[in-house]
């Protein structure tokens, strides 16, 4: 948009697994408005590792700096996944099908993940993706990042999700944000076992309020909060399941922002900020193509096909609403009321 007035915004970023490369794509597109600059980006899960690259390579680099690490990042996931066993075959491959519903080895796995604790099949606690960050994220240049970041972990003890900061970040915080519990071992940080943060907030918009100068905040959602079916059988039960699961902590919030919307004084505090914001969504319908297996699938194909997409609705999005973005809410919070 050109002779645009520089805007602050926020940045949502929900996990999901392998679509989180649908974010990559979006984050992709959006770093090219130069009239858009970056107060804080909270993330949980996949959106955590996203977060975290960009907040990174925007540091070492600005805009392109966060656009090469997001790309390095994705492609490495991909290059470590090359020899995994949970592969398309043949007959998906040929038909397009981004899926491992129908591979042996990802029926087994998913059956024994619910059968077999990882404390048995993984006792070392072995996870790739932390030598990926490692080697992908400069955590010391990351803890001084003028974008301020916060990750999103869920305390096992307590059911409760703990919020780690620019200096608090390491390859461990990152993995424990994306610590599927039938998969991985809790990831101990500071002598507490910690789970997925999808699972307490996915993503927490909360110290995006209390922290940052913005008030606009961009979420990108991979999880689908509505489908129009039913689903009935087990693998469509189990997507589901998990779909609504992983949306439940943000539909609250934003329950809370519809409710102090509709207050005539919310106060000064902390509810006179939430009120004020701003918020926005970037989301697909590719997402209700896509089923619970394909968060597992780490091609590189499958990876740009959903950066693609990513871009594609952030074009669209900056296309309907680029204008709106520093002067109105886009996100309708009206269905969020129903049911109080």
């Amino acid at each position: 948009m050109p002779n645009r007035e520089p805007l602050l915004v926020d940045l949502g970023l929900q996990g999901g697994g392998a679509h989180g490369a649908f974010t990559w794509g979006v984050l992709d597109r959006l770093l090219e408005e130069d009239w858009i600059d970056y107060d804080g980006v909270s993330g949980a899960s996949a959106g955590a590792m996203n977060a975290a690259v960009f907040v990174d390579g925007y540091a070492a680099g600005g805009r392109m700096g966060a656009k090469a690490a997001l790309e390095r990042f994705w492609r490495a996931v991909a290059d470590a996944a090359r020899m995994s066993p949970m592969q398309r075959g043949p007959i998906e491959r040929l038909a397009g099908i981004w899926s491992l519903d129908y591979s042996p080895v990802f029926a087994t796995m998913d059956i024994a993940a619910r059968m077999i604790s990882p404390y048995d099949t993984n006792p070392f606690g072995s996870n790739p993706l932390g030598q990926i960050l490692a080697d992908c994220v400069d955590f010391n240049r990351l803890a001084s990042a003028p974008i301020k970041l916060f990750v999103t972990a869920t305390n096992v003890h307590t059911g409760r999700g703990r919020i780690f900061r620019n200096p608090e970040v390491t390859p461990d915080v990152l993995m424990a944000s994306a610590c599927l519990p039938t998969m991985f071992q809790a990831v101990e940080i500071d002598g507490e076992p910690y789970w997925d943060g999808g699972f307490s907030g996915n993503p927490s918009l909360v110290p995006l309020v209390r922290e940052c100068k913005s008030h606009d905040t961009i979420i990108v959602q991979i999880n689908p909060i509505s489908r129009p079916e039913t689903p009935r059988t087990a693998r469509d039960i189990q997507n589901r399941l998990n779909e609504v699961a992983f949306n439940a902590v943000l539909i609250k919030e934003l329950r809370g922002f519809a409710l102090l919307q509709d207050v005539v004084d919310p106060g000064t505090g902390e509810g006179h900020l939430l009120a004020k914001m701003r918020l926005h969504r970037i989301t697909s319908d590719v997402m209700l193509e896509l089923g619970y297996s394909s968060k597992m699938l780490a091609e590189w194909a499958f990876f740009c096909m959903l950066r693609d997409k990513g871009r594609a609705s952030a074009e669209a999005f900056l296309t309907d609403h680029g204008a709106d973005l520093g002067h109105r809410s886009t996100l309708d919070l009206a269905p969020y009321r129903e049911g109080i």
